[in-house]
């Protein structure tokens, strides 16, 4: 049986959904024979009190809501690979709090005078709730896990070095029971394409030199690039140019704990039964909170659009008599994964303000309109990007998008500016609260260290934080 990612998360709500009206049915079985019949409610049989409309409504509700809570759980972003202790504490996590909203949705409005029979009757959703989910649970994951532990599902790496450490890291990462970890070649991080005798096998796989891995990466397939601890020993210098030089790469990075003095960075650990490595690329944020963050966008990105209607309508109609040209200007960004997005502002300039080429704005940049003025200093030019917020190509808050035209010269001074694309770029950001609009390539820099500090400490509380000092931006006109 082949298994992909696509298909094991099939697999895991499809168990899910089955499992979770199994559950419910199964409680309404025990709440008849415990509540109904003991107190003398008239459903003369089970079958009388199962298709009472109340209780068929429960039937199809019940499991529609938990399936919600399945998914902002973030039980579902990584149906490979998964760790089966996280598995069983998600289970128990949502399963207690699904029990917590039935009773204050429901059981606690029951007529019944016996308030002990409802706690009795949340404990044993509970029961069933986490025992049969668990259980379908547990036997798609053993199933993965069979598939993977016969070689037929697995994780191509790529080790950067090649030494006694990189060769050691290897066997161990292979032998991880359950994980699939395979190494399909080695990087050289001090050889360049082109060198004289260049070394082109180590413990015998391929031998890529670092100058080469951009291009070969796209047939290695890799998922992870790691750094054993001899690699990372060496100069800080020579360690952070050779950081510098995968950062663009995309893929993620896992060194030795003992390299994290040389990195200075929060050490983020996600695999306790695995090689104890950090990885130094991924931001800081559970798939609980991704999915939350999602979540909100959409309820308050929609709400917005809604309400702010008839203010945008009006922007439209003053921006169109202000000056000559569209009232909304598109433009190309590079967002989440560095894939490509248009993303969408009221327009405060002139039409065609940029006959020679992207050029940055500037504090009395002479082709701002005298709306746009307005706009800009309270920041209502970026209403519009609500609609790429409800997208997806978009979050509320988030590092700030940039044209490519400018990431290629950040690149160039800051290569680790290639981290901020693990996040849906922002409609605000902490760079922005704190630095505000650049003039410059390095005053982008320097609002990007902000937003690096951002993802290692994503939170709904952090983010609540940003949009409320957001706010307090606009409304004391601090935009520009």
């Amino acid at each position: 049986m082949k298994i992909t990612e696509k298909s094991q998360r099939l697999r895991y709500i499809a168990g899910d959904y089955l499992a979770t009206s199994l559950s419910w049915f199964l409680f309404n079985v025990c709440r008849y024979n415990q509540i109904v019949v003991p107190q003398g409610i008239p459903f003369p049989s089970f079958k009388s009190y199962f298709l009472f409309e109340p209780v068929i409504l429960g039937q199809l509700f019940f499991p529609i809501m938990m399936m919600g809570l399945y998914y902002l759980s973030g039980y579902y972003n990584r149906p490979l690979f998964r760790s089966r202790l996280d598995e069983m504490l998600t289970t128990v996590s949502t399963a207690v709090i699904g029990s917590v909203i039935i009773f204050f949705l429901a059981l606690v409005n029951d007529p019944i005078p016996d308030r002990a029979s409802n706690i009795e009757l949340v404990l044993i959703l509970f029961g069933l709730l986490f025992s049969v989910v668990y259980a379908v649970r547990l036997t798609i994951t053993r199933i993965g896990l069979k598939t993977i532990n016969h070689g037929k599902l697995t994780r191509p790496m790529v080790i950067v070095g090649i030494n006694d450490d990189a060769r050691q890291l290897r066997r161990r990462m292979e032998r991880i029971h359950g994980r699939g970890n395979r190494i399909v070649a080695y990087v050289n991080p001090s050889e360049e394409d082109g060198a004289d005798d260049p070394i082109s096998r180590f413990d015998g796989l391929p031998v890529i030199p670092i100058a080469g891995l951009a291009e070969a990466k796209e047939s290695l397939a890799a998922t992870a690039l790691l750094i054993p601890e001899g690699t990372s020993s060496g100069k800080n210098a020579d360690f952070s140019e050779v950081l510098n030089r995968l950062f663009p790469l995309d893929i993620p990075i896992l060194v030795s704990p003992s390299s994290l003095q040389l990195i200075g960075k929060l050490p983020k650990l996600g695999d306790i039964a695995g090689e104890p490595l950090i990885d130094i690329c991924s931001a800081n944020v559970a798939d609980s909170t991704r999915n939350l963050k999602r979540a909100g966008d959409i309820l308050v990105s929609s709400i917005a659009l809604t309400l702010l209607s008839p203010l945008l309508l009006i922007f439209a109609i003053l921006i169109k008599r202000d000056s000559r040209g569209p009232v909304f200007y598109r433009q190309e960004r590079i967002g989440y994964h560095k894939k490509p997005f248009r993303i969408i502002k009221f327009r405060t300039m002139i039409a065609e303000a940029e006959p020679s080429g992207p050029r940055l704005s500037s504090a009395n940049d002479e082709r701002v309109t005298r709306l746009g003025r307005f706009m800009r200093k309270y920041r209502l030019d970026e209403l519009p990007q609500f609609w790429n917020v409800l997208k997806g190509e978009m979050s509320l808050v988030g590092p700030r998008p940039e044209r490519e035209f400018f990431i290629k010269r950040i690149l160039k001074k800051a290569p680790y500016y290639s981290l901020l694309h693990q996040v849906r770029p922002g409609l605000t950001s902490w760079g922005m609260v704190r630095h505000g609009y650049a003039s410059t390539v390095d005053e982008m820099i320097d609002r990007s260290k902000f937003d690096l500090i951002y993802l290692e400490n994503i939170s709904l509380i952090v983010d609540l934080k940003i949009l409320l000092h957001t706010v307090n931006t606009v409304i004391k006109g601090r935009g520009v």
